[in-house]
């Protein structure tokens, strides 16, 4: 079975979602940021899994439910710290972030009896998914993140793996991400924050 992992950085003000500041304050980007990882980790834990580790930069909160083991993210660029993340796993192992609540069990339960490897590509040409039947730091290492081209890039370096490609999903980078998404998935948390905020005013 497969281990679950969730790179994921502590919900705090001005350290999270930077860019839906503005229209957002830090406070409320952080909020939203939260209940984008409480929906992303109850799907972890609602999906058959081996292991569900949570790969974090910060400190663990209320929103951690149980079940999870939490492993503190390593010195050095993404790229760095997604290669350490698989490094510590010593089977097949999925990874994804905190950035697609809309994110369901169906699209994590997967199996690499006929593949090498998963990838889910986002809308934003980086990726929401990296699924790898060995482990392989290597194949994450040097691969240039936040760009528009990190998925292409990503992909590459799964050249000569049978790949499964998972469906295109939009990460929560902006306001308008953040609409679409909640759209998408209208009974998360996630969906309920903005609503809220909505409802205040903003």
């Amino acid at each position: 079975m497969t281990t679950l992992l969730v790179i994921a950085k502590e919900p705090r003000p001005g350290r999270v979602k930077t860019r839906l500041t503005p229209p957002f304050t830090p406070e409320e980007a952080a909020a939203l940021a939260e209940a984008s990882l409480a929906d992303t980790l109850d799907v972890v834990a609602r999906t058959p899994a081996r292991r569900r580790v949570l790969v974090l930069e910060g400190a663990p909160g209320p929103w951690l439910p149980p079940g999870f083991d939490v492993v503190r993210q390593c010195a050095g660029g993404l790229d760095e710290r997604l290669a350490a993340a698989f490094a510590g796993c010593d089977g097949p192992a999925l990874l994804i972030g905190m950035d697609t609540p809309q994110v369901t069990p169906e699209l994590l339960t997967v199996d690499f009896a006929d593949c090498e490897a998963y990838f889910g590509p986002a809308e934003d040409g980086g990726f929401w998914a990296l699924g790898l039947a060995q482990p392989d730091p290597s194949r994450l290492r040097g691969v240039p993140m936040s760009t528009p081209r990190t998925g292409a890039a990503q992909r590459a370096r799964l050249t000569g793996l049978r790949v499964r490609q998972l469906p295109p999903l939009r990460d929560v980078d902006t306001a308008y991400d953040a609409a679409l998404v909640a759209k998408a998935a209208p009974d998360g948390r996630f969906a309920a924050e903005l609503a809220r905020l909505a409802g205040a005013g903003r």
